[in-house]
């Protein structure tokens, strides 16, 4: 029951929707934040491509957009490669010690 207290409806308008979520109140700015990242992204599609394509496919665009920025941002914080250097590096460092 706490845990539930601890959310809030709100309303975001996505684009040409509107849409009811339950969030935590600490990641409303979150969800907002987000809601108009699409709006903008959608947008900037609708200018180019309004009369040129549907709107599923420049939602679709905006989709695409917003997903590249998302993996592109992962691997660049990625440090599975950093972790498995170290650990080859610490056991390296183990066994130099063990001959010594």
């Amino acid at each position: 029951m706490a845990e539930e207290n601890n959310k809030l409806n709100i309303r975001l308008h996505l684009y040409d929707t509107e849409m009811a979520v339950k969030v935590y109140r600490d990641e409303e700015e979150v969800y907002r934040n987000a809601a108009s990242m699409i709006n903008d992204t959608v947008n900037t599609y609708a200018k180019i491509l309004k009369g040129k394509r549907g709107d599923k496919e420049i939602l679709y665009a905006a989709m695409l957009d917003i997903a590249l920025r998302y993996e592109k941002e992962a691997k660049r914080n990625d440090t599975a490669p950093f972790s498995d250097i170290l650990s080859k590096l610490t056991s390296e460092i183990e066994e130099a010690l063990k001959d010594s």
